[in-house]
């Protein structure tokens, strides 16, 4: 394996939009040279959880600020929506019709914001609470969601507005992906197992981790794959799903760095930070070679990542305030 690493400083570009099971497609870039950019949010009270939107906008949810926030990497500007009192967004992804979804962390519903009018809507858990957290999208607009205090898994049809439907599970769920099969699967965290969830019939089942691994965020690849970051160890993880089976391990460069978020673009590359020392990796599965960006602020705090469809990386840094673009 070889690392390469990069220490850079930030430079003020410009992206366009797109994402992993976010409704868009990731892109590729097709020349990297791990430039970042960063730029300060108007209301830096816990900005986290990027997504990209059709029109090349990255929107991102202000979980403390109770806020959606909306970036345009043409003019640099930002725009800002206030949320139904109590809400305070987690996860946050843009459908194809530009339409702002969101995890109401706080009062356990999901929102839905339009950008045009500005008219935000608010829809109940059935168990009024669970503590909404990470949400993807089906290609046939179906949002998944994890449910981390109530330990569920929920989904809701964007084309008809609910009901919200709950499947338990246990292990305080965080992230989640979907395979190409449409199956559902989520980090069971405080369980160091992934969970499977089958939609068609409603059955679960498990995928070991690993004691102390604390799988934190999953991400579906191109080929099918899935690749998960060992919050616990130090380690990202490549999954085949239809066997069911970890099929390679990789130690992060950074060690025992608390890997956190993780990505993959349109051309398979794996992306994942080490929220401890504030670097991003950049891993290419077929020749094993990992570039290691060293992220120009410190004690960033980055919890999602999304691609745009140019293939370009956007992280929100939750301690430092900072939407950040790398290409």
């Amino acid at each position: 394996m070889r690392i390469l690493a990069f220490i850079l400083a930030a430079a003020p570009l410009v992206a366009f939009a797109g994402g992993s099971n976010y409704g868009l497609a990731p892109g590729t870039l097709t020349n990297f040279a791990g430039k970042v950019s960063e730029w300060p949010v108007p209301t830096p009270r816990f900005a986290r959880d990027p997504a990209p939107a059709p029109d090349g906008s990255i929107f991102i949810t202000v979980m403390s600020g109770n806020k959606i926030a909306r970036f345009d990497p043409k003019t640099q500007a930002f725009q800002e929506w206030e949320l139904a009192p109590g809400h305070h967004p987690h996860g946050l992804l843009v459908d194809k019709q530009g339409v702002v979804w969101t995890t109401g962390n706080g009062n356990g519903t999901l929102g839905r914001l339009d950008p045009a009018s500005g008219k935000f809507s608010e829809y109940p858990t059935p168990s009024h609470g669970g503590g909404p957290h990470t949400l993807v999208i089906s290609s046939e607009g179906i949002i998944w969601f994890t449910m981390q205090s109530g330990n569920k898994i929920g989904r809701f049809d964007t084309k008809t507005l609910g009901p919200i439907t709950e499947f338990k599970t246990s292990g305080g769920p965080y992230g989640l992906a979907l395979d190409k099969a449409g199956n559902v699967w989520f980090c069971r965290m405080g369980e160091h197992k992934l969970g499977r969830l089958d939609p068609k019939t409603g059955q679960m089942s498990e995928l070991a981790m690993g004691a102390g691994s604390l799988p934190r965020r999953v991400a579906a690849a191109p080929d099918g794959m899935l690749w998960v970051t060992l919050y616990g160890n130090g380690k990202l993880v490549k999954v085949d799903p239809a066997a069911s089976k970890i099929v390679k391990t990789y130690q992060l460069p950074a060690g025992d760095a608390g890997p956190y978020a993780v990505n993959v673009d349109g051309g398979g590359m794996v992306w994942v930070n080490e929220i401890n020392t504030d670097t991003v990796v950049r891993l290419n599965p077929a020749s094993d070679e990992m570039r290691v960006i060293k992220l120009p602020s410190k004690n960033v705090g980055i919890r999602k990542m999304a691609v745009d469809a140019n293939g370009r990386l956007w992280y929100m840094g939750s301690h430092n305030g900072k939407l950040g673009m790398i290409e």
